[in-house]
């Protein structure tokens, strides 16, 4: 992927298609000291951009800070970064779509390549996976191995690549956009928007993206554990839903392993002496089979219902043009 990446930074276009419009779309809460920044940033990097700021109902003021900067603001009543993200795909329309978060933690230094790989290469979706600035103390540890954990969960179950699958700055194509049936409520929103992705089979791509340590004066809203347990969450529920049969083969598996650990002594103490002495355990053996049985066909069952809705999420991503030309 970071092979691509290089390829396409150094890459400039022949191209005589149309401009694209393009939109930066910035998730808030409670970011005043920061938002500016960010938003002054992106005047200078992307000139051409429309800027929204999708302010979470902040109390510090976020929203007045932005829309002096330039930004058209945007108000989110109802808390939670993935209610933000579902608000942002719905309202803006755009060819592509630059994601970032409102902390100015991230460098824009590459963000032109990163819009590149949309228009010009035809990706999808083009993640910044961060590196950290030096010796800065903007990566925290935990952050970092729970990061790893979670991205790595996500590859053993899903597939896929990734090596930073929580990175909240990303480029997407409109036809992701528009298809994109978002779920989550919180900061577990980045797990559905990777997973989404894999789902569809669609090109992605990750660049380094320079992680810088936060302004003086504001504090992350991520907590460690809460959230760690919450993406979590999010994973395994994604995994019953999209891969209904492994996991209920899995299940369907286990069960039946218990009913044989428990059955065997009974069948062949049965076999010494023609007696079934305890009969509870025969019955219980027996019923957790039958439930390893009926885990087993919920699975196939399951299992079709996900390809017919898979195929429809495909059909529905394939009925959006293509996003192509400049910027």
């Amino acid at each position: 992927m970071l092979t691509r990446a290089a390829e396409l930074a150094g890459s400039t276009s022949s191209s005589t298609s149309r401009t694209a419009v393009v939109a930066v779309v910035i998730p808030c809460f409670n970011e005043a000291a920061a938002i500016g920044a960010v938003i002054d940033g992106f005047r200078t990097a992307l000139p051409q951009a429309a800027i929204h700021v999708f302010d979470n109902a902040s109390t510090d003021g976020t929203a007045d800070v932005a829309a002096r900067h330039g930004a058209l603001v945007h108000r989110v009543e109802l808390r939670g970064k993935g209610n933000v993200v579902r608000r942002m795909f719905a309202d803006v329309e755009a060819d592509v779509y630059v994601m970032t978060d409102g902390d100015a933690t991230y460098d824009l230094a590459n963000i032109g390549p990163m819009v590149d790989g949309v228009l010009q290469a035809g990706f999808d979706m083009v993640v910044g996976a961060r590196v950290a600035a030096g010796d800065a103390p903007a990566y925290r540890a935990g952050h970092k191995l729970g990061n790893r954990l979670l991205t790595g969960s996500v590859a053993l179950l899903f597939g896929g690549d990734f090596r930073d699958m929580l990175s909240g700055h990303r480029v997407f194509s409109r036809r992701y956009v528009k298809s994109f049936p978002a779920a989550a409520h919180g900061f577990e929103t980045e797990t559905e928007l990777t997973i989404h992705a894999l789902e569809l089979r669609m090109a992605c791509l990750e660049m380094p993206v320079t992680y810088r340590a936060r302004p003086e004066g504001t504090h992350s809203k991520l907590s460690t554990w809460r959230d760690g347990w919450r993406i979590l969450g999010t994973i395994g529920r994604l995994f019953t839903s999209e891969r209904p049969l492994a996991f209920y083969l899995l299940l369907a598996a286990a069960l039946a392993a218990l009913a044989v650990g428990l059955g065997v002594p009974v069948v062949l103490h049965y076999f010494e002496t023609g007696l079934v002495p305890r009969l509870p355990t025969a019955v219980l053996a027996t019923g957790i089979m039958l439930s390893a049985l009926l885990s087993l066909v919920s699975g196939i069952v399951l299992h079709q219902v996900t390809l017919s809705r898979q195929e429809a999420k495909r059909l529905a991503y394939l009925a959006i043009p293509a996003t192509r030309g400049t910027r």
